[in-house]
């Protein structure tokens, strides 16, 4: 986890997601997930340069269940906007173009 990511728990989501003035993205990932792997370095790379406009979290879905079926995510990676603590819209794999479209960079 970088410096610019936030470790997103079970214990932690609600009030990660809900407190924060700056809208959110979760990327939801496990180690043995192939595409995970690819898009981890992204959402890194996209979180080192704006971190200071959006908080950027992931929550291990190996490690943290309830949240995983609290969202309903069914499938890995998944990324999820949350502004003023509600979903606004999710993906699966993203490239880095279209990760920065979906958060509204471009």
């Amino acid at each position: 986890m970088s410096t610019h990511t936030h470790e997103a728990t079970d214990a932690n989501f609600e009030e990660l997601v809900s407190k924060s003035a700056l809208p959110v993205v979760v990327d939801f990932w496990a180690d043995w997930c192939g595409p995970c792997r690819i898009f981890g370095p992204v959402f890194e790379k996209v979180a080192a340069a704006h971190s200071d406009t959006i908080v950027f979290a992931k929550l291990n879905t190996d490690e943290n269940g309830a949240t995983m079926d609290k969202y309903d995510v069914r499938g890995i990676p998944t990324a999820i906007l949350f502004r003023n603590g509600k979903e606004e819209k999710r993906s699966g794999f993203m490239t880095e173009p279209e990760f920065k479209k979906f958060l509204g960079l471009v």
